[in-house]
């Protein structure tokens, strides 16, 4: 499991019980490196602790692009780039039962690192069938029932962003680019 994830609960804990508010809004746990059965359990797990708190979890499933933090995915297999809906349903069905506050950063070509836009095959459109499979596995009438994230939103054009927020997208990772902007490494 995380370590780091393990340590920040007792402190949260501390102070949510001393002021009756969380420390943090939320968390965003990046196991996209692991099997995604292990991904998704482990998620379970913390978020299960989480929703007693009122904080919102944001998870990854899928390989995103690129290097950030030490994780070179420069050369990984180009199919591993893309999540499919039945991965991301199988997020959905675990987490739901738990709580609503959840997002999933779903893979759809998207990169960590500065390209210029072109530089990247972005597939925003499967961002809209995996709203579409949840849907239609839900049978619900709501046209997005999943909250997604964008990660790696470096070279990504206008219309591709607009695409992906029109698809379900709530909030989008610009880390590489801030940082660049100021001098920062990480």
């Amino acid at each position: 499991p995380p370590l780091c994830f393990d340590a920040f609960f007792p402190p949260k804990k501390a102070f949510l019980k001393k002021t009756g508010e969380p420390l943090f809004s939320s968390h965003m746990l990046d196991l996209s490196e692991e099997p995604d059965e292990e991904n998704i359990e482990l998620c379970v797990k913390y978020f299960k602790q989480m929703v007693p708190m009122k904080l919102f979890l944001e998870m990854e499933i899928g390989i995103t692009g690129g290097e950030e933090d030490g994780v070179n995915n420069e050369d990984v297999d180009p199919e591993k780039l893309y999540t499919t809906p039945e991965q991301v349903y199988a997020v959905y069905q675990a987490l739901a039962p738990i709580g609503e506050a959840f997002s999933i950063a779903a893979a759809f070509g998207n990169v960590h690192g500065v390209y210029k836009p072109g530089n990247v095959k972005l597939s925003p459109e499967k961002l809209g069938k995996h709203q579409a499979y949840t849907k239609a596995q839900l049978g619900c009438t709501t046209d997005k029932p999943i909250f997604l994230v964008m990660h790696g939103g470096s070279g990504s054009t206008d219309n591709e962003i607009q695409e992906a927020v029109s698809n379900g997208v709530v909030k989008m990772n610009i880390d590489t680019g801030e940082c660049v902007k100021r001098g920062e490494t990480w």
